[in-house]
């Protein structure tokens, strides 16, 4: 069994959504947010989720667990200043019943495209190997911009990949880095993974999916919304299928 803590107190800057933050954002009837949480609350192999969350958002993000009957989630707790003091408080709150061998899986809230397949994957390495991050190969070329105006590096695109969530650790492997990261004086690293990497440690990768998108601007939005549209065309063109058979 596995603990899961996903962290949502971004405001969203980059979606330009009018004030709303993204994992609150309305795709075909549920939130960003819920959308994700259904993954993890029908998993056999999750046994608790924990929400990291923006500290005025607290009641209405438990209005709507109520509301889509997420069962799971045992608390929701303020998040920080950033995506790592957010993390930082979950994992506090999920160490209070768990044991240093038990897997927690660590996902942002934005994303509602993640599979069954995926956060099993994802168990079972970090059972193995202690750390599991999914990846998917860069399919473009990677160029090195030291100042974002000119390129003097293009890195070997089959050593590239791109990482994605949820990502399993041991808590006894996170929270040691977690503490290792307060020592160092590492306040913001951009996730988890990085964190290791960063303090010297080497991470297992496994092969995510590409639809597993991270929604954080306009675009990404666009992309999920007209998934959902294709998905809703597709079951109603297979009832009219199956209405014209009669």
């Amino acid at each position: 069994m596995a603990h899961v803590l996903v962290f949502a107190g971004g405001i969203g800057a980059r979606m330009k959504s009018n004030d709303i933050p993204k994992q609150f954002i309305d795709v075909d009837g549920k939130p960003i947010i819920i959308r994700t949480l259904e993954h993890f609350e029908k998993h056999a192999q999750v046994e608790d989720i924990v929400i990291s969350c923006l500290a005025e958002k607290i009641d209405y993000m438990k209005m709507l667990l109520a509301k889509h009957n997420i069962t799971k989630v045992i608390n929701v707790v303020p998040g920080g200043a950033n995506g790592h003091q957010s993390i930082h408080n979950g994992l506090v709150e999920i160490e209070k019943n768990s044991k240093p061998e038990d897997i927690v899986l660590i996902c942002d809230g934005v994303r509602p495209m993640l599979s069954e397949k995926l956060i099993t994957d994802c168990i079972d390495t970090a059972k193995e190997f202690e750390t599991a991050v999914p990846v998917t190969p860069s399919i473009d070329s990677v160029l090195e911009s030291p100042d974002g105006k000119t390129c003097c590096k293009s890195l070997p695109r089959k050593q590239m990949f791109i990482t994605q969530a949820p990502q399993g650790y041991t808590m006894r492997k996170i929270m040691w880095a977690h503490d290792e990261a307060e020592k160092r004086g590492i306040t913001n690293p951009i996730s988890s993974s990085e964190l290791l990497i960063e303090l010297g440690e080497t991470v297992q990768i496994f092969q995510g999916i590409r639809e597993n998108i991270k929604v954080t601007t306009p675009e990404d939005l666009q992309t999920l919304r007209s998934y959902f549209y294709y998905e809703s065309f597709k079951n109603f063109a297979k009832e009219e299928l199956s209405l014209s058979e009669v």
